[in-house]
């Protein structure tokens, strides 16, 4: 917290300012400073400790359900014929009963451990004040190793990306291009990879960056075509960057005088990063570690007093070369998944605004004296951007030359707009507009209205990301805040959009937004998300299904009244307890 509300307005090179930042009043309802909180008192230790063994029987519940409902290879199934751990595979019912249960366990469990993260719900987050208690930074990392650890030895849970990774890697590990080679024609319909790919990215080349192509191709050669070694080596690539996230965040939250403790619930505890990002071993847990990696880097250049290049010559200090590092860091996220690039454009300006840069000196000076009052403004954001655009093409170029892959996925960013998303606003829009033609005998205008709203909709979220970045340079929104601010516009709408996308925003945004409608909207969003999305088969039968909804909730019921029940001998004691507690003080 000593750093709290550390944030620059008009600083030269050789400047710095610890003054709390001029927030304005459009955005000073998402962000205030935390308040300081003491430790949790021995009930709250004991319930506190209750909640996390709740979330790790959810999370064991996730692994033995995930042995019959989890993204299981098509070849080399580890599990096929084992006696016991082939069991749940041949009760789908029972084995979706035990996968929804465990989620539900997990989110409820999340929710309730919230409490001793920002707060009572209904009281301090809705009141805008801190708790008076919280847990200690260590029991939040201990609690997310608690419930990621029985992730961890899941089969892929929710989605089958990982394995169009692998057969990409080979592409690339056999010397083709995976972005104009697909699975099918460069590893051939009856590979073991392209068996697992699924039938919709079959034909389809990698929009996936270099960098992580490239890691790829390491696994590759390590394992070759050993499936299992190759997947338990992708969701290691995942815990790196959960880790980085972990390391990231509570220094991000510092920044901008919100409890680390807080950050982590909101961001990495967050149900849908465990679900997603490490059962799911989607790279979005490598770009948004990096990503939020550099971030930190760059704003300890930034933010702190020491210059960042040498006086008299353009040589970098040692705050210069943590800047470079940090950019470079962020340009290696977006060499993974291009979204993160974003993160440059408001390090940019955050920069800008260190050599002087100012909103006001560019729309409020008369225009016969534009030039002169604004160039500094403009000499500022011109470096800012040329620098570090220069740091995003040299590694650019690094990466596409060093890999061997080239160019090419520039080309071929647009292809998951194949995928008509209902979390996608304008694919939304445009399906439900053509489902109506049709209702109305106009024929099935699907298409041509997704060739429509899907540009606009990006022109809008521009429009709106370029409005975020204004709000930086004018000092009503902490660049992170803005980068924040700019995922939530990009993912809404963006052309396609699957669940573990909200993520991009809610992450970045958990390190600095405190507002009462942020923080409950993004828990029962995020708790929405992660218990609607079933892993459900597509032999799935409705009546299959609502069984298993109904014994999920009754198994839910029964384990929270185990746990959370107090026997009334407990209570005594514990009542007695307190009120001893009491009297000492």
């Amino acid at each position: 917290m000593r750093r709290a509300g550390r944030y620059l307005g008009l600083l030269s090179d050789d400047q710095t300012s610890d003054r709390p930042g001029d927030y304005g009043t459009a955005v000073a309802r998402l962000h205030s400073s935390d308040g300081e909180s003491g430790p949790l008192t021995r009930a709250e230790n004991h319930r506190l400790h209750r909640i996390r063994l709740f979330g790790c029987v959810g999370s064991i519940f996730i692994l033995v359900g995930s042995l019959g409902t989890g993204a299981l290879p098509v070849l080399q199934n580890p599990i096929a014929g084992v006696r016991v751990l082939s069991l749940p595979a041949r009760m789908w019912t029972t084995a979706l009963t035990i996968s929804i249960a465990g989620s539900i366990i997990l989110v409820i469990a999340w929710i309730m451990i919230g409490r001793y993260a920002v707060g009572r719900y209904g009281a301090d987050v809705i009141g805008r004040r801190g708790p008076r208690r919280r847990m200690s930074r260590r029991q939040a990392d201990r609690t997310l190793v608690l419930w990621i650890a029985p992730i961890v030895l899941a089969p892929p849970l929710l989605s089958k990306d990982v394995y169009s990774y692998l057969a990409q890697s080979a592409i690339a590990y056999r010397g083709l291009d995976p972005y104009t080679v697909t699975p099918i024609r460069g590893l051939g319909v009856d590979h073991v990879f392209t068996r697992s790919v699924p039938t919709l990215w079959r034909d389809t080349p990698s929009p996936y960056g270099p960098l992580f192509l490239w890691i790829g191709k390491g696994i590759t050669a390590i394992t070759g075509e050993n499936m299992t070694a190759a997947i338990f080596l992708h969701r290691c690539v995942a815990l790196v960057g959960v880790a980085l996230i972990v390391w990231a965040l509570p220094r991000l939250a510092a920044r901008c005088g919100v409890s680390d403790v807080a950050a982590l619930w909101l961001g990495a505890m967050n149900p849908l990063l465990i679900l997603h990002l490490v059962g799911g071993i989607h790279n979005e847990a490598l770009m948004i570690g990096l990503m939020l990696a550099g971030l930190e880097l760059c704003f300890r250049a930034i933010y702190g007093s020491d210059r960042l290049r040498r006086a008299g010559s353009l040589a970098p200090t040692r705050a210069g070369w943590i800047l470079l590092a940090g950019a470079a860091i962020i340009s290696a996220s977006a060499m993974v998944k291009i979204a993160s690039l974003l993160a440059l454009g408001f390090v940019g300006v955050a920069l800008a605004m260190r050599w002087g840069a100012t909103l006001p000196a560019l729309r409020n000076a008369p225009l016969r004296q534009w030039w002169h009052r604004s160039r500094r403004t403009v000499a500022a954001l011109a470096g800012a951007a040329g620098l570090l655009l220069s740091v995003f093409v040299v590694m650019l170029v690094f990466f596409s030359a060093a890999s061997g892959l080239g160019f090419g996925w520039v080309h071929t960013l647009s292809t998951g707009s194949v995928v008509r998303s209902w979390m996608s606003m304008p694919t939304l829009l445009a399906v439900t507009s053509g489902r109506i033609g049709i209702l109305m005998g106009l024929g099935d205008q699907s298409q041509a209205m997704l060739d429509v709203a899907r540009p606009v909709g990006q022109v809008i979220a521009a429009l709106f990301i370029v409005r975020w970045l204004l709000a930086v340079l004018a000092g009503r929104i902490h660049p992170l805040g803005g980068l924040g601010l700019a995922m939530a516009t990009f993912v809404l709408f963006f052309p396609f959009v699957q669940p573990w996308y909200l993520l991009w925003a809610i992450i970045p945004l958990a390190a600095w937004a405190t507002g009462r409608w942020f923080r409950l909207g993004a828990m029962w969003v995020s708790a929405i998300i992660a218990v609607v999305v079933f892993p459900t088969g597509a032999g799935t039968r409705p009546f299959q299904l609502a069984e298993a909804l109904v014994a999920s909730v009754i198994t839910v019921a029964i384990l929270m009244a185990l746990f959370f029940e107090e026997h009334p001998s407990r209570l005594l004691r514990r009542r007695r307890a307190q009120r001893s507690e009491q009297g000492v003080r």
